[in-house]
């Protein structure tokens, strides 16, 4: 039989055992933070022009690009523009036009290859460009998704001679809401190239 005080003892710890478990499993005032992604630092944007021979004409290429060839024969150029840093790459196509059959091929050829990225996306933004002193049209896509390979394609024309075509891959698995400052960043160089388009004839 347990005398007072030893009865006394036994309570005051059954009650901190009691206290302790309460603390043990109340609200500790935290919650789960936000998934978050590495940031990103971006220089401010410069550019430079590329003017070689290989090519019948001149653009700006962002100062963070370097040019790298693939295949150079009459009437068909293939390159890349590639931003080391950020494993991006813009892959070119320069096709010499013969007439307007010519012409509407390149565009459904260029359209067919932003439709293989529709099962991905969630939505495109397609925008028309046009330059008259420059002789210099097309279109852009913005395709949209997560999961989309290629966030960002387009063509220029000057509708007579010159087709030149491009697409943006980044070197990764696609998680395109954590690349999104390096999308951005190379987009706005890809509408800087289209605008700086200069044909040599």
């Amino acid at each position: 039989m347990l005398v007072p005080a030893a009865v006394n003892r036994l309570k005051w710890m059954v009650c901190c055992l009691g206290m302790a478990v309460v603390a043990a499993c109340g609200d500790s005032g935290e919650s789960p933070k936000p998934q978050a992604y590495l940031r990103i630092d971006l220089p401010p944007h410069s550019y430079s022009v590329c003017d070689t021979a290989a090519l019948p004409f001149t653009f700006e290429k962002s100062g963070m690009a370097s040019v790298e060839w693939k295949k150079d024969v009459p009437g068909e150029k293939w390159f890349t523009i590639t931003y080391p840093q950020h494993k991006g790459y813009v892959f070119m196509t320069y096709k010499r036009l013969r007439d307007m059959r010519d012409l509407r091929a390149q565009v459904d050829t260029s359209y067919k290859f932003v439709e293989g990225h529709f099962s991905f996306s969630s939505g495109i933004d397609e925008n028309r460009f046009v330059d008259r002193p420059h002789r210099v049209s097309g279109t852009t896509y913005h395709l949209k998704g997560q999961n989309v390979a290629s966030t960002y394609q387009f063509w220029a024309t000057d509708s007579n001679r010159h087709f030149v075509r491009g697409a943006l891959y980044i070197d990764c698995t696609p998680n395109n809401d954590s690349l999104a400052p390096v999308l951005e960043y190379i987009q706005e160089d890809i509408n800087h190239l289209i605008e700086t388009i200069r044909w040599r004839d």
